[in-house]
């Protein structure tokens, strides 16, 4: 604070620093979690992606609790800008699994990037299984159409 003599008496003005640095995002921080619903959201997106592979434990928890979790099978680290992410799948049968691998890294990438402000760094994409549901649909359909 800073003194200023007007006609006798003493007035304190206040001075504001003027230098104070913003960065970008200055004490956000964003949660792993919310990360992983962001992901989830873009992998929903892609087509040939039957659903998400998760744990036993998240089965559990979708189940008493009614919700669908959209982070299921989303493993995330964070490590201060940088993200990476690891997305377990299950495909439909006959779909090229590269081009489905493919289509999720873009999409979460930018995805995560754009509303996060975070880099993406890495998104791993495993495949857990393949859903024969529907190829058993179209081979009993097949058959029932020969008869």
């Amino acid at each position: 604070m800073s003194k200023k003599e007007e006609k006798g008496e003493v007035i304190e003005i206040n001075e504001v620093e003027e230098n104070k640095e913003e960065t970008k995002n200055e004490g956000i921080e964003i949660s792993a979690d919310v990360i992983g619903v962001i992901a989830g959201v873009a992998v929903s997106e892609v087509e040939g992606v039957a659903g998400m592979a998760g744990g036993f434990a998240g089965g559990i928890t979708e189940v008493l609790s009614g919700k669908k979790n959209l982070a299921k099978g989303i493993k995330v680290d964070i490590n201060e800008k940088k993200a990476k992410l690891d997305i377990n799948i299950i495909v439909e049968y006959g779909t090229r699994i590269p081009d489905i691998a493919y289509e999720i890294q873009n999409r979460v990438k930018k995805s995560v990037e754009t509303m996060t402000g975070l880099t993406v760094e890495e998104v791993n994409v495993h495949v857990q299984g393949v859903n024969t549901d529907s190829a058993n649909t179209a081979k009993t359909e097949e058959d029932e159409s020969k008869e």
